[in-house]
């Protein structure tokens, strides 16, 4: 089933970053770290459809999107900055592997950081959270929501850089950062974002004793 979405509001989160906030469907539902395929009613892309997570919660009275744009490639996220509210996107049935499995470690590349994002919420939300955040990009003003990453009570966050001066940890993202932003390799890793840091970081993971049944990942 495609639902149609209309959208209320877009902004910025970061300088590459929007926001995007749809009326409420009747119907459509889904659980925190689950995605569409979306695509958005403008001139050229209307039959472009992208995998995009949903960032809200269901019932909470908006639908929202977290978009990182690439620009340099031409595609259908170098036209989110178009949209403007009243504009329609087309959603499919949600789907996808990543869902809340307790509290644990989150290891994010980049834009693999949005199926996170309800997570996290939710977890503040229920109250007693006791996460880790480890989140990489390629420069810090690239971090995704980080005022209210570092702003959750219970939440331990570690950024990782390409900077090497900025005072974050030093990327790319494998076992030896990982030997520093975390103290112990126990309970439930979740782990998104581009596959060679997927594959790196699991690889990594399982290096140090953890066995596929306590990482979530995306199939």
């Amino acid at each position: 089933m495609t639902y149609t979405l209309t959208l209320a509001e877009i902004g910025l989160v970061t300088h590459d970053t929007h926001f995007l906030h749809f009326e409420p469907v009747e119907g459509l539902t889904w659980t925190p770290g689950q995605a569409t395929e979306l695509a958005f009613d403008l001139p050229g892309i209307r039959d472009e459809k992208r995998p995009f997570t949903f960032t809200s919660q269901p019932g909470e009275g908006m639908i929202e999107f977290v978009i990182k744009s690439y620009p340099d490639h031409e595609g259908v996220t170098a036209r989110i900055k178009d949209l403007r509210p009243g504009d329609r996107a087309f959603a499919d049935e949600p789907w996808g592997a990543i869902s809340d499995q307790g509290q644990g470690t989150f290891i994010a590349g980049g834009a693999g950081m949005t199926p996170f994002i309800p997570i996290l919420r939710k977890h503040a939300r229920d109250g007693g959270m006791n996460d880790r955040l480890v989140f990489a990009n390629k420069a810090e003003r690239d971090i995704i929501l980080r005022e209210e990453w570092d702003a959750m009570d219970g939440l331990q966050t570690v950024y990782v850089t390409d900077a090497e001066d900025d005072g974050h940890l030093n990327g790319p993202l494998d076992g030896a950062v990982l030997d520093k932003a975390v103290s112990d390799f126990d309970g439930t890793f979740y782990v998104c974002g581009p596959p060679p840091m997927i594959e790196a970081v699991t690889k990594a993971l399982s290096e140090r004793g953890v066995t596929d049944e306590r990482i979530v990942q995306e199939e």
